[in-house]
C-alpha cells in the first residue's frame, strides 16, 4: 500500500454510511486555508514587519485585528458544516452517457443558516445550495454515468468557503447511493411481429377491440387476459376463464436477442434492444423481451418499459 493510500485510509476511515441520517461530527470535517487565505496571511506578515520596523503601535493593532478576523472566519467556516444532517434520496434511472442526479436531503438543526454549501462527486460539476436556519433543503448532485449497470458514485465531497473564502472546510460522507443505468439506445426499425399471439391464433385473426366471450385458459395465455370477476364468483370450482376479443388490435411483438446482429458486441446488441423497447412502447403495441435465460411476457405501458430496460441494464451482471 502506498503512502498516499495509507494517508487516505487514515483520514477517510469511515466506510459506507448505512446509518441515516449522516451527521457531520468534528472527526468528519477537515479545514485548510485557501489561496486567498495564504495571501491574506502573507500580507499580514509584511504589515507586521513594517509595524515592527517603524515601531507603529497602530500598525500592530491593525495587524492583530485583521488576524483575529481571520481566526473568527476559520471558526465560522468550520461551524458552517458542523452538525449538518445528510440523508440520501432516490436517483432516477438514466441511459449510459447521461448525467445521473443523486438527491441529497439536508437538515439544519441550528439557529444559523448554512450558506454556500458545495456538493460534488469526484471531478463532476459541483452544485451549491444554502439551508435556512432550522430549515431543510434538497439538492440534486450530478454524476456522469459512463456505462450500463448499477452506478455507485462513491463518496460525495461537501465543502464550503463561507464566510470570507480564507478557509475551505470539507467532508466526504459516503451515503449508500445507487442508480440504475440503462444501455444507450440505438435507433433502428423494429423487427417484424411474431407469427403467433398469446391465444395461439395467427396475428390479425383476433384482437382486443370487441369482447366476444369467455373460454378456458390455455397455458400460453397471459394472466392479464383472465376474467377475474367471473372466476371470483366461484373460485373453488370454476376453472380459469380468459376473455376473447375480436377486432384489429395490434399484434404482440417480441424483441429477441437472437434478432440482433450476431457479429455485434454485447453492448451494441443491448443498445439496439433498448432502442427497440423505446420504439415499441411509443407504438402502443404489446411487446415482450427475450434474453438468454430471461423472457418478459408481452405487455405495454411504463411498467413494461421500465422492466425491459432494467433487464437490459443488469444483463450478465455479476
Amino acid at each position: 500500500m502506498s503512502i498516499a493510500d495509507r494517508l487516505k485510509q487514515s483520514l477517510f476511515r469511515f466506510g459506507v454510511d448505512h446509518e441515516q441520517p449522516i451527521v457531520l461530527t468534528r472527526r468528519r470535517i477537515f479545514i485548510m486555508p485557501t489561496a486567498s487565505g495564504l495571501l491574506f496571511a502573507a500580507v499580514l506578515f509584511v504589515m507586521l514587519l513594517g509595524a515592527i520596523n517603524y515601531d507603529l503601535a497602530l500598525g500592530h493593532a491593525l495587524v492583530f485585528l485583521l488576524a483575529g478576523i481571520g481566526l473568527v472566519a476559520m471558526i465560522h467556516t468550520f461551524r458552517n458544516l458542523f452538525a449538518l444532517r445528510i440523508t440520501p434520496g432516490r436517483a432516477e434511472p438514466v441511459f449510459a452517457g447521461e448525467l445521473a442526479r443523486f438527491t441529497v436531503h439536508l437538515e439544519n438543526t441550528h439557529r444559523q443558516a448554512r450558506c454556500a454549501l458545495e456538493f460534488a462527486f469526484g471531478k463532476n460539476e459541483a452544485v451549491s445550495i444554502s439551508v435556512a436556519a432550522a430549515g431543510q433543503a434538497s439538492v440534486d448532485v450530478p454524476c456522469l454515468a459512463p456505462r450500463r449497470g448499477r452506478l455507485d458514485p462513491g463518496r460525495i465531497t461537501l465543502s464550503t468557503p463561507y464566510p470570507l473564502g480564507f478557509f475551505r472546510a470539507w467532508s466526504t460522507p459516503h451515503p449508500p447511493f445507487s442508480c440504475l443505468v440503462y444501455p444507450q439506445p440505438i435507433a433502428a426499425p423494429l423487427p417484424p411481429p411474431g407469427a403467433a399471439a398469446h391465444d395461439g391464433q395467427r396475428d390479425g385473426e383476433q384482437g382486443e377491440e370487441d369482447f366476444t366471450g369467455l373460454r378456458l385458459r390455455r397455458p400460453s395465455d397471459s394472466p392479464r387476459h383472465i376474467a377475474w370477476k367471473a372466476v371470483a364468483r366461484d373460485i373453488d370450482h370454476r376453472p380459469l376463464l380468459v376473455k376473447e376479443f375480436a377486432g384489429g388490435a395490434a399484434p404482440e411483438l417480441w424483441l429477441d436477442w437472437s434478432s440482433t446482429p450476431a457479429d455485434s458486441g454485447i453492448e451494441t446488441r443491448l443498445s439496439l434492444l433498448a432502442g427497440w423497447v423505446l420504439a415499441a412502447e411509443q407504438s402502443g403495441a404489446p411487446y415482450g423481451l427475450r434474453l438468454p435465460g430471461l423472457a418478459l411476457e408481452p405487455d405495454h405501458g411504463d411498467a413494461q418499459r421500465d422492466a425491459c430496460l432494467e433487464a437490459l441494464a443488469l444483463y450478465d451482471e455479476h
